[in-house]
């Protein structure tokens, strides 16, 4: 198969059989969760929310559907019915899509990726820098910077200086500070 950019470029390529199969497949999808982004990404068809959410692809017997090993484990006895791994499962190409399956394993999904994404998004009691990136954390926590105090201690020059803080987080540091009455220490 030819390397493709697009979904519709990627559906193109099979037999029209395969096709109307795949675009079952993405309609479905498409329905349980609209603003779900789409790529082609390890080669098929991807919907994307908070990361990967599920991944389709056709072959010579088979449509293939990627939900994760989380996916294929909260609904393994539905599945059984059909040959399956830890994250993959194959629905045989002279058989109907089980649409109502294939939703009940998106929604399942898009709430395991909302629930993911609010759990990076809330911060934890005391933890004021939850929501800056990793590296930005890293670098804090390399200083040994933990607190909105700790950080008062310390110039943005200071700050910026620090190995993977980038200036896209000074703006959320400074609101942090200011919301304790503080302020970044004045200086270099």
């Amino acid at each position: 198969m030819k390397t493709v950019s697009t979904i519709d470029q990627y559906i193109a390529d099979f037999p029209r059989e395969t096709q109307v199969l795949l675009q079952q497949m993405r309609a479905a999808i498409k329905a349980i969760v609209p603003e779900a982004g789409e790529k082609i990404s390890y080669g098929i068809p991807t919907f994307t929310l908070n990361g990967n959410l599920v991944h389709f692809g056709g072959y010579k017997q088979h449509i293939g559907f990627y939900p994760g090993a989380s996916g294929i484990k909260a609904f393994e006895k539905e599945l059984s019915v059909y040959k399956n791994s830890k994250g993959a499962v194959q629905f045989p190409l002279d058989k109907p899509l089980p649409i109502a399956l294939i939703n009940k394993i998106v929604k399942f999904r898009v709430k395991e990726s909302m629930a993911k994404n609010a759990a990076r998004h809330t911060a934890a009691p005391g933890d004021l820098f939850a929501s800056l990136p990793a590296p930005a954390r890293r670098a804090l926590e390399s200083k040994g910077i933990r607190t909105v105090q700790q950080l008062s201690r310390f110039s943005e020059a200071e700050i910026l200086a620090l190995h993977g803080m980038g200036k896209s987080s000074m703006p959320k540091l400074q609101h942090a500070l200011e919301e304790k009455g503080l302020s970044f220490k004045a200086g270099k």
